[in-house]
């Protein structure tokens, strides 16, 4: 379920990390076409895997796993990395006006048109390559942002100004990491929404795709949700959230900045995530 700019591999390390803690991993596919249909794919996929979840999204795939995951009562945790986690009727495109300061900005992303399926033309954007390292990736080597820019997959129009239909982070136990060097996504939004979800929170030196560039931060996290930890597993991760449970260049352009998302979903075999009390 990977995001603009992105596809799935970008969480390989994760994975790899994951798999060696002996927990089985999937990382789908997402179509970046609207945020309704994206969220409808992965809720289907979601009906295939058995057992408990732990669902991850980075950035617009944080809006679309909060979507998929509502009317899902395997989905036990919610792992934001620096994602949307976006209350019911709110757009990547809102968040992004709210909390500005993106280097995302139109003289950046490259308006392409493509034919829709029923007739027209629609809008999709993609990163500049020469802007994509230090946007994204800053820290991982020129060689890993050059492949990763000339592989990225672009998002349509309409995943940035849907609208998200659920806030699965009100029912859901929910982890989230803020990278402070994000010039994607603001770090003071991802903040924001940490704080509103109650989610148990970690503060990492990294940028946007934090987890290319520090795929064990990620991992930890992700573990701590896949057994119900609420404090950091290690200093090098500092907690700065709730410890309760409880995006023609549209407008929508400047929007980009929330859609570099990504979603891993984590069967939680084997271990437990302790039910969510209080709000």
């Amino acid at each position: 379920m990977h995001g603009a700019f992105s596809d799935a591999s970008a969480w390989r390390g994760v994975v790899e990390r994951l798999r060696r803690s002996g927990y089985p991993v999937v990382a789908p596919p997402n179509d970046l076409r609207d945020l309704s249909q994206d969220s409808a794919h992965l809720a289907s996929f979601l009906g295939t895997v058995e057992g408990p979840v732990v669902l991850v999204g980075h950035s617009y795939g944080g809006a679309v796993i909060t979507n998929a995951a509502a009317a899902d009562p395997d989905v036990k945790a919610l792992v934001y990395t620096a994602a949307m986690a976006l209350d019911k009727g709110e757009s990547p495109e809102e968040m992004e006006r709210r909390f500005p300061g993106s280097d995302l900005t139109p003289a950046s992303l490259d308006p392409v048109p493509y034919p829709l399926p029923g007739g027209g033309t629609g809008r999709e954007f993609h990163l500049k390559p020469d802007r994509f390292r230090r946007t994204l990736v800053d820290g991982a080597s020129a060689r890993t942002a050059d492949v990763m820019a000339a592989s990225q997959r672009p998002i349509a129009a309409p995943a940035l100004t849907g609208e998200s239909q659920a806030a699965a982070w009100r029912t859901i136990p929910s982890w989230y990491l803020v990278p402070t060097r994000d010039r994607a996504l603001s770090p003071a939004a991802e903040r924001f929404m940490a704080e509103r979800a109650g989610s148990h929170t970690v503060e990492v030196d990294a940028p946007h795709f934090a987890m290319v560039t520090h795929p064990d931060a990620v991992t930890r996290l992700i573990l701590d949700a896949a057994t119900g930890r609420t404090a950091p597993t290690r200093p090098a991760l500092a907690k700065t959230g709730s410890t309760a449970w409880d995006p023609a260049v549209l407008g929508a352009t400047g929007a980009a900045a929330l859609v570099t998302g990504a979603a891993l979903v984590l069967a939680a075999r084997g271990r437990t995530v302790r039910p969510r009390t209080g709000k």
